[in-house]
């Protein structure tokens, strides 16, 4: 059995190209990833929202093998759509929580900031089988 876990922030904004002037979607940062051996890859986005510039969405994605590199094989969103803070969720500490497991169906526990004086949401709970992603 393998356990990961991993609670990384990534500093700086994800930028489009410096000549592009038009809005390519809403801002996203992945905030948190893993990778189970060459099973599975996971990562944690947080998406902000076009309608409240203080809010954000945060997604699972799995990515499994595909050629030389990874294919998305499924997402899902973790706490309500637009239901966290861009920028705590954002900065240092925004990951309390991502472990993952090797097993087969691979549990994922994920907790993250709500605010730096609120502390850490209570855990939410996926499972991964054969790449995709069920509440657990």
């Amino acid at each position: 059995m393998t356990l990961a876990v991993l609670a990384a922030a990534v500093p700086g904004p994800v930028a489009a190209g410096a000549a592009d002037t038009t809005p390519a979607g809403p801002q996203s940062r992945e905030i948190a990833s893993s990778v189970l051996g060459g099973d599975y890859r996971m990562t944690l986005t947080a998406v902000r929202s076009t309608g409240d510039r203080y809010a954000a969405s945060v997604r699972l994605r799995v990515f499994v093998p595909a050629g030389d590199g990874w294919r998305e094989s499924d997402r899902a969103t973790v706490g309500a759509a637009d239901g966290w803070f861009w920028y705590p969720l954002t900065g240092k500490g925004a990951v309390c929580r991502f472990s993952v497991s090797g097993r087969n169906p691979a549990p994922v526990g994920i907790s993250l900031l709500i605010t730096p004086s609120i502390g850490c949401s209570r855990p939410r709970h996926f499972v991964v089988e054969s790449g995709t992603i069920r509440t657990g």
